[in-house]
C-alpha cells in the first residue's frame, strides 16, 4: 500500500533520514518509536506528503505520492501537534470547511457523525478558540476522519488528552484500524504503542534499526535496538 524508497532528508549540512526503505501493508496499525530528534517526525511527515525528501520517492497504491501528490491526498488523513483548525470558526464550521473541501455528499449527517465519535456534540456550535487543547484534539480527530481516509498518520495524537479522552481516542483507532483502515503513529508511550499496534517500527539517529511485528517486542527489546544502533542507552523517552 504505501512504499518509501531511499528516503533521504536534509536540512542544511545536516541529514536528517538516511537511505529510507519501508513498506506498509493496508491494513497495518505501525507505531514508530524513537527518541527526539531521531527522525521520526519528519519521516512521518514525508511519508503524509506535508513535506518532500531531498531524495527517494514514496508510492501509494503504486502511485508515485512525491510527484502525484494531489491524486491521493484525499485518502490521507493527519493528527499532529498542529491541530490545522481555524480557532475563529466553530467546530461545525471547521467541519463544515473540511468537508466541502473534500467534495463529501450529504455532509452534515458526516459531521454529526464524527463529532458524537469524539464526544464533543455539546460544543458542536462554540468558537475553537474557547476549547481547552485536550477538546481541541478530539475535535482535530473528528477533522481528520471527516472525509473517511484509508490512511491516518498520528504524530503524538494522546498530546493534551486525559485518561477518559485517550481511551476513547484508542477506541475509535481500533475501530477505524478494524474496519480496514491503515495507521502509522508516531508515540513516546512504549508500552501502549506495542499495545495498539500490529507493526513497529523504531528509528535511531535517522534509520530504521528494527522493522517488524510488535508480536515479541517489549521496551527492553526497544532499548536494545537503541544501543545496538550506537543510540546511547539513555536515548528513549520514558513511557507516560
Amino acid at each position: 500500500m504505501l512504499i518509501a524508497d531511499k528516503i533521504t532528508k536534509k536540512m542544511g549540512t545536516r541529514t536528517i533520514l538516511h537511505d529510507v526503505d519501508l513498506k506498509i501493508n493496508k491494513g497495518d496499525f505501525v507505531c514508530v518509536l524513537g527518541a527526539n530528534g531521531a527522525g521520526k517526525s519528519t519521516l512521518l511527515k514525508i511519508l503524509s506528503l506535508l513535506m518532500k525528501p531531498s531524495s527517494g520517492k514514496v508510492f501509494f497504491h503504486g502511485i508515485e505520492a512525491t510527484q502525484y501528490g494531489a491524486k491521493i491526498g484525499g485518502q490521507i488523513g493527519v493528527i499532529s501537534h498542529n491541530t490545522f483548525l481555524y480557532e475563529q470558526l466553530t467546530a461545525y464550521e471547521n467541519l463544515q470547511f473540511y468537508g466541502r473541501m473534500y467534495g463529501l455528499k450529504h455532509l452534515e449527517e458526516r459531521i454529526f457523525s464524527v463529532i458524537r465519535e469524539v464526544g464533543l456534540e455539546f460544543a458542536l456550535h462554540e468558537r475553537v478558540q474557547g476549547y481547552s487543547r485536550g477538546m481541541q484534539q478530539r475535535l482535530a480527530i473528528a477533522r481528520a476522519l471527516i472525509h473517511s481516509p484509508e490512511i491516518l498518520f498520528l504524530d503524538e495524537p494522546h498530546t493534551g488528552l486525559d485518561q477518559k479522552a485517550n481511551e476513547l481516542f484508542n477506541q475509535i483507532m481500533i475501530q477505524f484500524n478494524s474496519s480496514g483502515g491503515t495507521i502509522i503513529m508516531i508515540t513516546h508511550n512504549i508500552e501502549e504503542g506495542l499495545f495498539l499496534a500490529n507493526k513497529a517500527i523504531v528509528v535511531s539517529r535517522g534509520r530504521i534499526v528494527y522493522q517488524g511485528t510488535t508480536r515479541d517486542l517489549s521496551k527492553e527489546k526497544v532499548q536494545k535496538f537503541y544501543t545496538e544502533s550506537g543510540g546511547g542507552q539513555n536515548e528513549l523517552p520514558q513511557s507516560n
